[in-house]
């Protein structure tokens, strides 16, 4: 079947909340791509920061296909094996105490927001307690996960959302303070925003926030859906910092592929949630158990953190060349591998050429923000190959200069 008729077959038959690219994928090895027409194209968006192992990861196969064929689902009326070491596996790696595994990053803000307002009702706060959130922040498409993403395109169409989000400046501490209250029982943000543009938390910023917390016994939440899992150069960006949020979500590259999401907590926070408070009906199941446990055992043998340490600074110095060498580029932030170039102008026929021209895959962040996270296992003549074919991309879309 031609390309253009699985397109037309699927604009069809979905709704349509994408403005998808004309390209259908048939497969993946390595960090590359392939396309219908047996195309190949370098990775540098992994499925927005989903594939950190890669495409076709042969241990990572043998064990969904070894648990396929012993059992997908029993619900969580149950318990079953592979959950117990996932759990166990995520918990010795971030220092929690309690976890609950959800089907998506969504999901685990949900499951963050409920201790949050659980904690707030077990202390007997008034009904109408309240979050603060971080402008410019995303935290997924649900309900109540769009009530703290503090962005109006994505809100006013679903208004009235969950009440009592109060809305700060991300690293901005003077901006926290000046909307909290006696009602603040929580504040929620991710350790490096994404979708906001790439901005990480400065260490000030952090540690001043969860002063606050502490002071007034509120919970810091922190989203690390995208930054975590090794992206940052640690395992959780805020291990980097040091400063231990009271509880946590974890998602995308934990299931490598494999839809699957969690959120953590440890102290007051592990407590917060009780017998019939929540639930799922597919969350933990023993295929995405399996999933995550495996996942887990490659980046502690490999060492996917250090690796993502060494190759994260070769892509900043690759980064910053070309920051220097085009005046369209006005700015680069972040760690690790999350990474973005800042244009002065929009990214989106930039994109667009990379991959249709150059066969790089680049995913945006904002309307003139690329943002690099590819697989977790590049290597450093993959981020040459990368910035040879956004050079010619830049070139062949003449973003405008500064004015």
């Amino acid at each position: 079947m031609e390309k253009q008729q699985y397109i037309d077959r699927a604009e069809e038959a979905f709704y349509k909340v994408y403005n998808r690219f004309p390209v259908v994928f048939d497969h993946g090895e390595g960090v590359c791509l392939y396309d219908t027409d047996g195309q190949e194209y370098l990775d540098f968006g992994a499925g927005i920061a989903v594939m950190g192992l890669g495409y076709s990861c042969g241990e990572l196969k043998a064990a969904m296909k070894g648990q396929v064929d012993r059992l997908c689902h029993t619900s969580n009326l149950f318990y079953n094996v592979p959950s117990i070491e996932a759990g166990e596996k995520l918990l010795k790696v971030s220092g929690m105490e309690k976890v609950f595994f959800t089907n998506s990053g969504a999901e685990a803000i949900e499951g963050l927001l409920k201790i949050a307002k659980r904690y707030a009702f077990d202390k007997g706060m008034a009904p109408d307690y309240e979050i603060i959130a971080m402008k410019h922040s995303f935290h997924g498409r649900t309900l109540g996960a769009l009530s703290v993403t503090g962005n109006d395109h994505y809100q006013e169409p679903f208004a009235p959302l969950v009440p009592g989000v109060r809305f700060a400046l991300f690293n901005d501490l003077d901006s926290v303070k000046a909307v909290w209250s006696g009602k603040t029982c929580a504040v929620i943000m991710e350790t490096i925003q994404g979708e906001g543009g790439i901005y990480p938390a400065t260490e000030e910023f952090l540690a001043g926030v969860r002063a606050l917390c502490d002071e007034h016994e509120a919970l810091l939440l922190l989203d690390e859906i995208q930054c975590g899992m090794g992206r940052s150069g640690h395992m959780f960006a805020w291990q980097g910092y040091g400063v231990k949020p009271d509880a946590m979500s974890v998602a995308k590259a934990l299931g490598n592929g494999v839809p699957i999401g969690a959120f953590l907590a440890w102290g007051k926070a592990a407590s917060a949630i009780v017998p019939g408070d929540h639930g799922t009906t597919y969350g933990g199941n023993p295929f995405v158990c399996a999933a995550a446990a495996k996942v887990l055992d490659i980046f502690e043998r490999k060492n996917i953190v250090g690796h993502v340490q060494d190759v994260g600074d070769y892509l900043w110095k690759r980064l910053e060349e070309v920051a220097a060498r085009y005046g369209c580029v006005q700015a680069h932030r972040g760690k690790g591998l999350i990474q973005g170039l800042e244009f002065t102008g929009p990214v989106a026929p930039l994109v667009s050429h990379a991959l249709q021209k150059e066969r790089l895959i680049l995913i945006s962040a904002g309307s003139n923000i690329i943002r690099f996270v590819p697989p977790l296992v590049i290597e450093k003549e993959d981020v040459d190959e990368m910035v040879k074919r956004l050079g010619a991309a830049i070139e062949a879309t003449h973003i405008p200069g500064p004015q």
